[in-house]
């Protein structure tokens, strides 16, 4: 069994390289604490820190979320929560992080800052949902103004003469813009919701592309009725996991 010694000199070497900016050691030292000792908290606390300078979103929250499990009435275990959350843009999850961190340590000045930090990054969020589709539209009505004015100016005889035409093509490119812009957020909302997925899960899927298509070819490479057919991925990844070659 470790000695408490062994944990805390692994401990220090950490927040030595953490200091001084090495924070790949730092990971590795705090590691090595952790499987000695994995019941400590703080060292998931540190660890998780030093994961988010890395932005190493995923490992970060899963080492906060295993501080709140190891001390759930430790007030930094919230806050490192919060603060991957804030950094990862996810604004109202770390506003609730943050308040819970103060509800156990109360009048601290750090987690009341990062509560308004968050504050102000969700206040921004939902401007930024609530204006962005409009400001697409807005360009779409000059975009469309800009255009029927043109015809007019260079075209001796203009499709768009009738005031009714010319008011469906403004329209039309305006609810254009506000589409186009909503779907903007859209993409913006995934990107950051994806900040925070496992990354191992996508390496996974490349595995298995890589195992099906091997599959794939060592079927093709049989003898006698087998030789020269294509398989599909389906059935490919069923060959493989039978064993064949």
């Amino acid at each position: 069994m470790a000695s408490a010694d062994e944990v805390q000199e692994q401990k220090e070497e950490g927040n030595k390289c953490v200091k001084d900016g090495n924070y790949i050691k730092a990971v590795l030292h705090y590691t090595n604490a952790i499987k000695l000792d994995p019941q400590n908290f703080s060292l998931y606390s540190n660890r998780s820190l030093v994961l988010l300078k890395m932005q190493q979103y995923y490992y970060a929250l899963q080492d906060a979320n295993e501080t709140i499990r190891l001390k759930p009435d430790w007030a930094k275990g919230y806050f490192r929560k919060g603060e991957v959350e804030y950094a990862t843009f996810h604004f109202s999850d770390a506003l609730l992080s943050y308040k819970m961190a103060l509800d156990l340590q109360p009048d601290d000045q750090s987690i009341m800052e990062a509560i308004r930090r968050a504050t102000q990054g969700w206040q921004k969020d939902r401007k930024a949902d609530e204006q962005i589709p409009w400001l697409g539209a807005g360009i779409g009505i000059i975009i469309g103004v800009t255009i029927v004015i043109a015809e007019h100016v260079l075209m001796q005889k203009p499709t768009l003469g009738h005031p009714i035409l010319m008011a469906l093509l403004t329209i039309g490119i305006a609810m254009l813009g506000y589409g186009i812009a909503r779907g903007f957020r859209y993409y913006v909302k995934c990107q950051r919701k994806a900040l925070l997925e496992d990354p191992s899960a996508f390496l996974g899927e490349n595995k298995e592309e890589n195992e099906e298509e091997v599959a794939a070819e060592d079927d093709t490479k049989g003898s006698g009725n087998e030789r020269g057919h294509r398989y599909t991925k389906a059935q490919a990844r069923q060959r493989f996991k039978k064993g064949k070659s």
